[in-house]
């Protein structure tokens, strides 16, 4: 074992500690086209008011269709303000972990503070690239994208590096909006080419009830299974040119 997998499995059995990376670079984001759609600007920490999500019980509903289990490791890619954070650890309990990734440095110490002060012990919270969330290497079960799919400027480099860090199998599942990029949302159209163009196979796709958007899952290819980077071709953003 090298001597950073040693110390990633150690920050994978703490609690929350000062927020670092907890794998070596992946592929850097030069090697991979730009997505071929606007980027939504990150604006706030979380999606909408918690209230309201709670009552549409959107968690559940992913988890459910997901089949998040006991015990799994589940990372929160852009977590934010640790909705689902919050509500994924009891459910992946003791044996399982959550790992809350986002890159905004504000973000991630406030995540820190509230998962100390919860006593969340199977939580770590990690700090990612852009294009790269930085997790061990066939580690995660399952990993969600909430509401910020769209904000992701290299989203062929964070799926590209995202899928190294899956299980054999693992699932991947995005929530977003059936809306243009540059107003907060992912058409599904453009949002499975994107996938398919990095070897993601569409297991399901969801309209979640209570107005929270759509489910995607996703399942990650095996990382010899990827294509190489430069031979990946961006996908049409068709949608946004028709509401020009």
């Amino acid at each position: 074992m090298t001597r950073f997998a040693a110390a990633a499995l150690l920050l994978l059995s703490l609690p929350a500690l000062a927020a670092e990376p907890l794998a070596p670079p992946g592929a850097p984001a030069g090697r991979f086209p730009m997505p071929d759609r606007p980027v939504a600007e990150i604006v706030a920490p979380q999606w909408a008011h918690e209230r309201q999500r709670d009552k549409a019980d959107e968690v559940g509903q992913v988890a459910r269709l997901m089949r998040i289990a006991p015990g799994e490791t589940v990372a929160d890619i852009g977590a934010g303000s640790g909705y689902y954070v919050f509500r994924l650890s009891p459910r992946v309990g003791p044996a399982g972990r959550i790992l809350a990734q986002d890159i905004t440095p504000d973000y991630l110490a406030d995540l820190e503070r509230r998962v100390s002060e919860a006593g969340l012990a199977n939580v770590t919270v990690v700090r990612g690239e852009a294009h790269d969330p930085r997790l061990p290497p066939g580690s995660v079960d399952a990993a969600v994208l909430v509401h910020m799919y769209h904000e992701i400027a290299q989203p062929f480099g964070l799926l590209w590096n995202l899928a190294a860090a899956m299980k054999p199998g693992g699932r991947v599942g995005i929530v977003d909006a059936d809306a243009i990029p540059s107003r907060h949302g992912t058409p599904p159209k453009l949002l499975r080419c994107e996938l398919a163009a990095v070897g993601f196979r569409e297991v399901s796709m969801t309209r979640l009830k209570g107005g929270v958007g759509y489910l995607a899952v996703f399942e990650a290819p095996a990382p010899e299974r990827r294509p190489e980077p430069e031979a990946i071709r961006p996908c049409r953003d068709a949608a946004t040119r028709e509401t020009r």
